[in-house]
């Protein structure tokens, strides 16, 4: 590794000069560090020393995006390789290692789910979502697919052609559910199936979201016929029945092209000047098995980068058998020989990159880009209705500009019992779940019988800001977290109570507030005794109510969490020695307090730091006559 540097090179431009001439004119990897030594970018390139020159050179015509990493850039790191392909192969495990801030090309705006498979458990789960995380790597995700609808289907259609655990937890704790007498479930729950021949159905499943449907049909037909030769009859059966089904997938997708025993991957996309959506069909013998969506940032890059980098990201993620032996791109790639080399080498078999020129491949690929037209379409009209909306607001608040951040706050309770509060973000208009949180309420005003949303609101709000009490003005204005707007679920006792938290701080100078009352949608600013004149559904007001009804809904979500709990383990703090931590192993163990109540002492004796006498004392509290 280099020395570690504290200043931007862009403001030292000997020791630029003097580190650009010590880059080599070879293929290979290159890091860009900050001050403070993390990683803003990593890049490849068949000439290190061109390409990283080319950044400084003119980086105010780069674009925003670029041009904003490189005023950052402390220092350069590089790693030499013998080819291209090894560059490109390289450049795909440190991206997925470090993740940089700069590489993250496409928007994870949850608008496509994904399908995961966790084949990091022992027996592993099979389901939708719309974020892409995992803590193991050995989990797989399909995706992102733009049917979700279709996406169900399928994978209602799958769970009834395969044996699959059904449910994420057992419906029982000591037998199996109907699932398994029907022969839906193989009884997961009871461990009726080993892990390994669970895992050998799921490697059948992969394939169908793999787009090796005919070769899983070419597969269980040898079977069946083996199956049958051994006068097994009703494994052949059962063989038979998985075949029809399989068949019935995508029986309509047919896709007309001259040769349907070659896999191909056709990419097209359509761009504005702010955003660039990307459409990859997946044409597994004749048939459309998978229409996969991307969101970019147009001014990222050209489309013939876009598309290259789209393909690279998509097709590290994938297993060489999943990777097709032609790719059709709509226009050509920068670097598309040494993508294909790399692909080629990853799944052992030539793969070949081309613009189609003849007219089946083209009609194709015009096909792809018409798709990709009616999504961008759909993504202007969703931004100019949240543009149009914040402009509302802006005007409505008297706002300096658009606020980019704005945030929501919600109390919810029964009666005082088990109070929380949400906090919900809006960014450009569209929520940002993971700034998303949640509060327990620790005041102790408020409580089991008595309520006080405005104490309650005035602790949120000074947990929610306590950081910035103690900084300067200058180190908020920047700071991504400050809010451009802050909005109270209620009326004008709910503002005042926040107002009185951050009057006297210097925080209300910066802080725009506005609270949104439930029945008549009044819109209530700090020191106005009369709400604002709104139309109700004026685009302005409609923003703030459903962020306002996002908070609700979070709000109230928790509170119900926190109340199921508290109701769970209220009659288990009646038992002398079952502590919090004790009870929570227990529910972990038993999942609910009827299952508790109906284990034997045995049964509740198995479960860690539940010894004999503690487990008959479980026993005997819930069985008071034996």
């Amino acid at each position: 590794m280099s020395s570690f540097a504290t200043v931007q090179l862009i403001k030292d431009p000997e020791r630029l000069e003097s580190r650009l001439k010590e880059i080599p004119a070879e293929p290979g990897v290159y890091f860009m560090r900050d001050s403070n030594d993390q990683i803003l970018y990593i890049g490849k390139s068949k000439k290190l020393r061109s390409r990283i020159r080319s950044y400084f050179r003119k980086f105010e015509l780069l674009g925003p995006r670029l041009e904003l990493m490189v005023r950052q850039v402390a220092e350069i790191e590089f790693i030499v390789t013998d080819t291209e392909a090894e560059a490109l192969a390289l450049e795909a495990n440190l991206i997925k290692q470090h993740q940089p801030h700069f590489n993250v090309l496409l928007k994870d705006d949850k608008k496509y789910p994904y399908l995961c498979i966790t084949w990091s458990q022992e027996y592993p789960r099979i389901f939708i979502t719309r974020k892409r995380r995992s803590s193991s790597e050995k989990d797989r995700y399909y995706g992102p697919y733009v049917d979700s609808r279709l996406l169900r289907q399928t994978l209602g259609l799958v769970k009834r052609i395969f044996p699959l655990r059904q449910r994420p937890k057992p419906l029982f704790k000591d037998r199996t559910c109907l699932n398994y007498d029907i022969g839906r479930c193989p009884g997961v729950c009871q461990q009726l199936v080993s892990p390994e021949e669970y895992r050998k159905i799921l490697l059948k499943v992969a394939m169908i979201f793999q787009g090796r449907t005919k070769e899983l049909i070419d597969t269980l037909s040898a079977q069946m016929e083996a199956a049958a030769e051994a006068l097994n009859f009703e494994q052949a059966a059962r063989l038979r029945d998985q075949i029809a089904g399989l068949k019935t997938l995508g029986a309509d997708q047919k896709v007309a092209l001259p040769d349907d025993t070659i896999s191909r991957d056709a990419i097209a996309l359509a761009a504005d000047e702010q955003h660039a959506c990307i459409q990859l069909f997946q044409i597994r013998a004749g048939r459309l098995v998978g229409r996969l969506g991307f969101l970019a940032d147009a001014q990222a890059a050209d489309p013939g980068s876009l598309l290259q980098r789209v393909l690279e990201e998509h097709y590290a993620t994938a297993e060489p058998v999943e990777i097709p032996a032609e790719i059709l791109v709509q226009v050509a790639l920068p670097e598309a020989e040494i993508l294909a080399d790399y692909l080629s080498q990853y799944k052992g078999r030539k793969v070949t990159i081309l613009v189609p020129q003849r007219q089946s491949k083209a009609d194709l690929i015009e096909m792809v880009e018409r798709n990709a037209q009616y999504e961008l379409a759909r993504t202007q009209r969703v931004g100019d209705r949240n543009d149009q909306a914040l402009k509302d607001l802006a005007s409505l608040l008297d706002l300096p500009d658009l606020p980019h951040r704005i945030e929501g706050y919600d109390i919810s309770h029964v009666q005082g019992s088990d109070a929380v509060a949400s906090r919900v973000v809006f960014i450009d208009g569209l929520p940002a779940k993971q700034h998303y949180r949640h509060y327990k309420i620790k005041t102790a005003k408020v409580r089991a019988g008595h309520s006080d949303d405005f104490a309650s609101l005035a602790e949120v709000i000074q947990r929610r800001f306590r950081k910035y009490l103690e900084h300067a003005e200058a180190d908020r204005l920047g700071d991504p977290d400050w809010p451009d707007l802050v909005m109270i679920d209620g009326g004008k006792g709910q503002l005042s109570s926040v107002v009185g938290v951050l009057s006297g701080t210097g925080l209300l100078e910066d802080l725009s507030l506005v609270s949104l009352a439930k029945q008549r949608e009044e819109i209530f600013l700090p020191g106005e005794t009369l709400p604002l004149n709104t139309e109700a559904e004026q685009p302005g007001v409609q923003l703030l109510r459903r962020l306002r009804d996002e908070a609700h809904r979070f709000a109230v979500s928790f509170h119900r969490q926190q109340r199921t709990e508290r109701m769970r383990r209220s009659r288990l703090d009646e038992i002398p020695g079952l502590g919090y931590q004790r009870q929570k192993q227990l529910l972990a163990a038993f999942r609910s307090l009827d299952y508790i109540r109906i284990a034997t002492p045995e049964q509740l004796a198995e479960v860690p730091t539940i010894g004999p006498h503690l487990a008959q004392q479980i026993y005997d509290y819930f069985h008071p006559q034996s």
